[in-house]
C-alpha cells in the first residue's frame, strides 16, 4: 500500500511525539503498519508518502536511483540568475557539495494554501517562489541550499515525488494511491 499525505506545517514525519509542541502522524488515522518513506521536517509542508512496503525506501530515496523530488521554496528577496546557477551546480554544505539539481523561479508566482501560522511578512523585503528539483534529500538540505546563496527559506512545500504531483489534496488529508498514481510516484 502506498499513501499520499499532504503534511501540514508543525507535523513530525513520525508516529511518536518527541516532546515538542509539534503534532505526530498518529493524529491522522492512517492504516496500521504504514511508515513514512523519507521525511519532511516539522517546518516543511507538502507531499509525504507512507507505505507498508519496506523496499520502497531504497527505491525512492537513494540518489543512485535518481528519483526526483520537487520543492517549492519561498525565499527572502529575488535570487539572480547567477544565484540559481549556483544552486543548479551544487553548493557546499557541511563540507560536502550537493548533487546538481534544477532551479528556477516559478512564473507566475504560486498561491499555495494559507499556512497556520503564517510566515513572517516584512514590507521592505520582497519574497520569491522557486522550484527546486533534487534527487537527494539530506537533513534540511533545501533550506541550507537557499541560505548558502543568501536567500533564506521562509516556506517550503514538497509538491512532487517522481511524476506524482500533490494536486487537490488539502493539508492534513491523505489517500491510498490507485495503481496509476502509484506508478507515477515510483517513476
Amino acid at each position: 500500500m502506498l499513501i499520499a499525505f499532504h503534511k501540514p506545517y508543525g507535523v513530525l514525519s513520525q508516529f511518536t511525539p518527541d516532546g515538542s509542541p509539534n503534532r505526530s502522524l498518529a493524529e491522522f488515522a492512517f492504516p496500521k503498519n504504514v511508515y513514512p518513506v523519507g521525511r519532511l521536517d516539522a517546518d516543511s509542508e507538502g507531499l509525504l508518502l507512507l507505505s507498508d512496503e519496506p523496499g520502497l525506501n531504497e527505491i525512492l530515496l537513494h540518489p543512485r536511483h535518481a528519483h526526483e523530488r520537487e520543492y517549492w521554496v519561498e525565499v527572502e528577496n529575488v535570487p539572480t540568475p547567477d544565484a540559481l546557477i549556483q544552486l543548479e551546480q551544487g553548493v557546499v554544505l557541511q563540507g560536502r557539495k550537493t548533487l546538481p539539481c534544477r532551479a528556477r523561479r516559478i512564473e507566475p508566482q504560486p498561491e499555495p494554501p494559507p499556512r497556520v501560522p503564517p510566515i513572517r511578512f516584512r514590507k521592505t523585503v520582497p519574497t520569491c517562489w522557486l522550484a527546486l528539483e533534487l534527487i537527494e534529500g539530506k537533513n534540511r538540505q533545501v533550506r541550507r541550499m537557499t541560505a548558502a546563496i543568501g536567500h533564506p527559506t521562509l516556506r517550503l512545500l514538497r509538491v512532487r515525488i517522481g511524476r506524482y504531483e500533490l494536486v487537490g489534496l488539502p493539508p492534513g488529508s491523505w489517500k491510498v494511491l490507485v495503481p496509476q498514481d502509484r506508478q507515477l510516484a515510483l517513476s
